[in-house]
């Protein structure tokens, strides 16, 4: 996931840009003065911060109780994005001191055979969260497979009951998506006020978009969706103090069937001069990202041994 948070302080146009990410976030917020450049949002470091604090947990974890907190990684095919994806998340585990393992499927394989591994992990005490790279071969049933990892370790925060329970007032998810939970995480640690205020999701993936806007409105901001059927996006882009844009696919074009072209993230430089506050690409969301996976492991190793 690469992805971009931004502060607006001007009422202008956001324009996106042309990348090779399929999936991406960026924030925009307006604040009351104009400040002659933005501010770059160190996801980088705020992410390092986190990894700091959960190494020290793991550490206390396994020296009061003996248990270390372990995620299990399925990945199926053989596509170089998702590889990488995979390998960042193990080399982030490691430096945390969580255990991680990886079963890796053939492009072919059958979805028995992927189901069959959710089914060991499920059943294996030593795991707390369990991830299934997205996405999956066309011939597989995603939200099946999905639906079949065990809500109690459910650290991508997918499955249906999660996202149910994030959409009701009063009820609390086991676990949030993690690219929405590293943007709130990263408003959070900036110290930027979000009740009350005008917020945009670009996008309505139920990766990032969806579970973004449902964050949001826990936040108590007034929030609105912007999708490839959407009228007038740019009217309402303009009226937001929050801009979240949360794509979830690769094009959207005004002049194409399916909509607006939205290839990535904003454009930094344009961005950098509408907005208060930016986060860098790198270094914005994407290590954000891998933060929030291992702090939902480590939550739920937390909850499932009632370690305090």
């Amino acid at each position: 996931m690469i992805g971009a948070i931004l502060f607006r302080h001007c009422v202008g146009q956001l324009r996106l840009r042309s990348t090779a990410s399929a999936r991406g976030c960026s924030i925009s917020i307006r604040c009351s003065s104009s400040p002659s450049s933005a501010t770059s949002i160190d996801g980088k470091a705020v992410a390092k911060t986190i990894r700091d604090e959960i190494t020290v947990d793991v550490s206390r974890m396994k020296e009061s109780i003996g248990v270390v907190p372990g995620l299990a990684v399925i990945l199926v095919g053989d596509r170089k994005d998702s590889a990488t994806y995979v390998r960042n998340k193990k080399k982030a585990c490691d430096s945390v001191g969580i255990k991680s393992l990886e079963v890796r499927l053939a492009e072919d394989c059958s979805e028995e055979q992927v189901l069959k591994s959710i089914s060991c992990f499920n059943d294996d005490p030593s795991i707390h969260g369990i991830l299934v790279q997205l996405p999956l071969p066309s011939h597989m049933d995603e939200q099946n497979i999905l639906n079949a990892v065990s809500i109690e370790k459910d650290v991508d925060g997918f499955h249906p009951l999660n996202i149910g329970r994030l959409a009701m007032r009063g009820r609390e998810p086991l676990f949030v998506p993690c690219t929405p939970k590293g943007c709130i995480e990263l408003l959070h640690r900036y110290n930027v006020e979000i009740k009350g205020k005008r917020a945009v999701v670009i996008g309505r993936s139920n990766i990032v978009g969806m579970p973004a806007a449902l964050l949001l409105q826990r936040e108590d901001a007034t929030v609105s969706i912007i999708h490839s059927r959407t009228k007038n996006p740019e009217e309402i882009t303009r009226e937001a103090d929050i801009i979240i844009a949360a794509v979830g696919q690769p094009n959207m074009d005004p002049n194409a069937p399916r909509g607006y072209r939205l290839v990535g993230d904003v454009c930094y430089e344009e961005a950098c001069q509408i907005a208060s506050a930016i986060t860098p690409v790198p270094g914005g969301v994407g290590p954000m990202t891998i933060a929030m996976l291992l702090s939902n492991t480590l939550i739920s190793a937390k909850r499932i041994h009632n370690f305090e």
